[in-house]
């Protein structure tokens, strides 16, 4: 039997993930000087701050069907598990440039892009009756990151 997550679990991955790039951004706007960069990166982290709220209310909306655990786990590892995959997988345990704007935003995209990969093959894991669909909708918020960096990398070439 293959390891499966409700969409219970993907949105409170999701919603850790979206965490982890609000401090990203944060700390990549104090590296910066420029205080149009600065307002930029911090509107970025207040955007990550909203995502974690929308997808904590998506979460909220789950039926109880779509909340039910997958697997027997009475010490709670599966959360733990969860968090430590959220936390290496997108924004952190990667060599980030943060020197400047061009090296942030580049980084910034890559863990973005990575979110989407990570959401679409989590999707794949999540049967249609656990809420399959809705994770479709974290998926179509970090497609809206991505434009945002690039059109930002765009205008500093």
């Amino acid at each position: 039997m293959g390891l499966g997550f409700n969409a219970d679990e993907i949105f409170e991955m999701a919603e850790q993930i979206e965490r982890n790039g609000a401090k990203y951004y944060r700390e990549a706007a104090e590296a910066v000087t420029n205080e149009a960069d600065k307002k930029f990166l911090t509107e970025l982290a207040e955007m990550e701050d909203d995502h974690e709220v929308t997808f904590g209310d998506l979460r909220k909306g789950l039926t109880d069907a779509q909340k039910e655990p997958l697997t027997f786990d009475p010490e709670g590892e599966a959360t733990q598990y969860l968090k430590a995959l959220a936390d290496t997988r997108v924004f952190f345990e990667k060599v980030m440039d943060i020197s400047s704007i061009e090296g942030i935003l580049k980084g910034a995209i890559t863990a973005e892009k990575d979110s989407i990969v990570f959401y679409l093959g989590m999707k794949e894991m999540v049967s249609e009756t656990r809420g399959k669909e809705r994770i479709d909708a974290i998926i179509k918020e970090e497609m809206k990151h991505i434009k945002l960096l690039s059109n930002r990398l765009s205008a500093k070439a």
